[in-house]
């Protein structure tokens, strides 16, 4: 593997030429070590000398001039340094040790290998020297090298010492294997299933940090099948785990919906690299469990779960500490509304496409992507069917939204508008004219224009009574 070439950046020398200046022994680390290795682009990079970070990264900015900034956290022995494409991470090598409470270590100041130690695989445990008669030797005490090429993640000490000491190593091991498409070597992954329950000491924001991390990898079903059988999934999403498993009645059978949504999720992430869409596809049946139903002329049904799972999301997102913002009411309008398109693709009326874009609004690119992953068949004959429907749908679409513009659709009559004409206090009859007015612009009776709008008001304020304050 040539990485010489890629230590060539002026940033690296000019750290090195300070790290002789003070006579501290200093290494770029871990994460940056793995991609330059696997020639994989990143811009954060981690140093640590033997001896104090702080006083490294302040000499460095120094050399650097006087317009650099270097931020300093004394608490943590660290310092952060913005420069120009890079963000530049210092701190002194340290040794850790544990409590079994807590996944906060007591730190002392150590020797690279003490710090190479503590780090969580083998893969990141890797060091390059910066200093001048060492330049770029490369330091790999536990054959992180040799992973690479065997594609595995493993531990540089006892996986149960890695993970009883820091569980959130766990997860850690899973979204590596996920973003790079490794295996997890035998002993670490029985450790991880040993392990499973000391996971409930770590927060859940650093929990869900790395599973957004797994869910953005390219094949996030590999990730969450590691999850699964390990045992973690279930201590912090166990709505997910509900939806494994088949039941029969005779030789009826509906499909195994954990896997149908890792299928699903599959399928969104090769047509987009949205992470909330991705999440539409994890919770698009997620109320399948509680709504399933048994019926001896149809089968298993599950009717009215895109309601229910649209319900479950703001819950499941509280819990998860995602977002409880417009990403939640994206997802949230997604579950609910994921199978409207499927009636369309069977038969596509002006009506029932103006009314989708009406309740989708600027989702509708994100809700069809969503229901062309839905379509996991084995007949590829039927999914061909439907996905060539889907193409129908999507060009009336097209012509529906030129013609109409219902996209973020606002009444062409307002609320106040109506009692300043009629001259009337604010009641039911307001919602319901308004109300009328929307429904026929939806079915077509009128356009999306507000000189009929405005007809379609009076006459229905006439039937009803109301008399303008200008007649």
């Amino acid at each position: 593997m040539n990485y010489r070439s890629s230590l060539q950046h002026p940033i690296f020398s000019t750290i090195g030429h300070v790290a002789d200046e003070l006579g501290l022994e200093t290494y770029v680390v871990g994460g940056f070590v793995r991609d330059l290795l696997l020639g994989r682009p990143t811009t954060d990079v981690d140093f640590v000398c033997v001896g104090s970070g702080i006083a490294l990264a302040e000499g460095v900015a120094r050399k650097l001039g006087p317009e650099v900034q270097v931020h300093v956290y004394k608490n943590f022995g660290t310092a952060h340094i913005p420069h120009a494409d890079f963000n530049l991470e210092f701190v002194g090598a340290r040794k850790e040790s544990y409590q079994r409470h807590s996944r906060k270590p007591i730190v002392e100041d150590g020797t690279l290998r003490d710090d190479q130690l503590r780090r969580d695989f083998t893969i990141n445990a890797m060091a390059i020297s910066l200093n001048k008669d060492t330049f770029g030797d490369l330091i790999d005490p536990f054959h992180g090298q040799d992973d690479m090429k065997s594609r595995l993640i493993r531990t540089p000490v006892d996986p149960v010492i890695t993970f009883s000491d820091d569980p959130l190593r766990m997860m850690r091991a899973a979204r590596f294997a996920s973003q790079l498409n490794y295996d997890i070597e035998a002993d670490t992954y029985a450790a991880m299933i040993s392990q499973a329950e000391r996971l409930k000491i770590v927060s859940q924001e650093r929990i869900t940090d790395e599973l957004n991390k797994i869910i953005l990898s390219p094949v996030p079903s590999y990730g969450f099948k590691l999850l699964f059988h390990s045992g973690l999934l279930k201590l912090f999403f166990p709505e997910l785990v509900l939806l494994h498993g088949v039941e029969y009645v005779g030789n009826r059978a509906h499909k195994d919906n954990f896997f149908h949504t890792l299928q699903v999720l599959d399928n969104v992430a090769k047509a987009s690299g949205d992470l909330w869409l991705r999440w539409a596809a994890i919770l698009h049946d997620i109320a399948k469990p509680q709504t399933k139903r048994y019926d001896k002329e149809h089968g298993w049904t599950f009717h009215g779960h895109e309601d229910r799972g649209a319900r479950m999301v703001p819950h499941i997102f509280r819990r998860l500490k995602l977002p409880m913002n417009d990403k939640m009411l994206m997802v949230q309008k997604l579950v609910r509304l994921h199978l409207r398109p499927i009636p369309l693709a069977k038969e596509v009326t002006d009506s029932a496409v103006r009314r989708l874009l009406f309740d989708a609004g600027d989702e509708i690119e994100a809700l069809m992507t969503l229901c062309r992953a839905d379509i996991t068949s084995k007949n590829l004959q039927k999914v061909d069917q439907f996905l060539k429907n889907f193409d129908l749908v999507e060009r009336k679409m097209a012509e529906v939204e030129a013609k109409d513009q219902l996209r973020n659709f606002q009444p062409p009559v307002t609320g106040d508008e109506i009692i300043r004409l009629f001259n009337i206090p604010p009641g039911p009859i307001i919602g319901e004219i308004k109300d009328q007015i929307k429904e026929a612009i939806l079915d077509g009776q009128i356009r999306n224009d507000r000189e009929e709008a405005f007809a379609l008001m009076h006459a229905l304020a006439r039937e009803r009574g109301l008399t303008p304050v200008t007649e």
